[in-house]
């Protein structure tokens, strides 16, 4: 029976962050994956190896918020910068205890509108360097799926 550590976005938020000096502090390569169909990609289209085609690279920091990821994706995205876009994050990560990877839904930002994620960080929700960013994107005339777990297929 495998148990799992159930930690409230409470208690995340209440752990202080120690600061980055990004003067000083070398950035880490953030592999993102988006999709512009308000989904997110299936956990097996990381399996043995594979990833999805639409990389985006990144080179950040540990206190990455999501507002500031939202906005470097933008950059690149022409289409997602529509106010009223919305940005679903998730993390992709190996599952230590079988050969797969498992996705964390970590929050959202809607483009042109503040929101409670977004100063959340990837410190805060336990990113680790090597982990994949999964980001899909919602246009403005489209409604984003319902919230709630990702299935993995």
């Amino acid at each position: 029976m495998a148990v799992e550590s159930r930690v409230t976005q409470e208690e995340i938020k209440k752990e202080p962050e120690k600061p980055i000096d990004r003067e000083k502090t070398c950035p880490l390569l953030l592999r993102v994956f988006t999709t512009n169909n308000g989904r997110h990609h299936r956990v097996d289209e990381f399996s043995r190896g594979n990833v999805p085609t639409n990389e985006l690279q990144i080179y950040t920091w540990m206190d990455a918020t999501l507002k500031e990821l939202t906005s470097l994706v933008k950059e690149v995205y022409p289409e997602a910068r529509k106010k009223g876009t919305h940005f679903s994050f998730a993390i992709v990560f190996p599952d230590p205890k079988r050969p797969c990877y498992r996705v964390k839904e970590i929050g959202s930002t809607i483009s042109g509108r503040k929101g409670t994620d977004d100063s959340m960080t990837l410190q805060s929700q336990r990113f680790q360097i090597g982990d994949y960013l999964d980001i899909a994107i919602t246009l403005p005339n489209r409604a984003p799926p319902p919230p709630g777990r990702i299935r993995p297929y």
